[in-house]
């Protein structure tokens, strides 16, 4: 049972129905977790925009899934760990390949170094350690890159948390339970 409620739409202010009609045209549906965020059309627009602006990035869609399964597994939110789940089955990632992402792992040694330096930065809070970085730029991530990485994991602790704290019944299909 949800500890925040999902904004009602219809009586929502107009700008906030204005945001999830634009939710709701891109995704189809206005997820649970954006119907509870919206609760403030500030903070609402300012996690869409950056999503928005992610998109955006260098960082392939396939390697920011990648890194929300990582951090959300990490930081324990099964609502992220679904949503994330079906985005990333949704733009081709495999079975294995979603599995092996919540565990920080990859056949693929760069993408395993990225899902490590994610892993490591929310274990450690930010305060990562020199040879974290190294590994890091030794797989080929440049400044920018590594820029792009934190921004992800912004992105995607921020919704963790809030999903976390509110509690927010999932509305993607269920995925096994892995331990971190």
């Amino acid at each position: 049972m949800p500890r925040l409620h999902p904004i009602d739409l219809e009586s929502a202010p107009r700008a906030t129905q204005k945001l999830m009609a634009n939710v709701e045209e891109q995704l189809g549906m206005v997820p649970n977790f954006i119907a509870t965020m919206a609760h403030s059309t500030s903070v609402a627009q300012a996690y869409l925009g950056l999503g928005n602006a992610l998109d955006q990035c260098e960082l392939s869609q396939e390697l920011r899934e990648q890194v929300a399964l990582t951090v959300s597994q990490v930081n324990g939110c099964d609502y992220c760990v679904a949503s994330h789940s079906a985005v990333a089955r949704s733009i081709g990632l495999t079975e294995d390949a979603v599995r092996d992402a919540r565990n920080s792992d990859s056949p693929d040694q760069h993408l395993e170094t990225v899902l490590r330096f994610a892993r490591q930065v929310i274990e450690k809070r930010g305060n990562v350690s020199e040879d974290d970085l190294e590994d890091l730029r030794s797989a080929g991530c440049d400044d920018p890159a590594v820029i792009e990485i934190l921004g992800q994991i912004v992105f995607v602790t921020f919704a963790n948390y809030l999903n976390n704290v509110a509690q927010t019944d999932i509305d993607f299909p269920s995925v096994p339970v892995i331990d971190n």
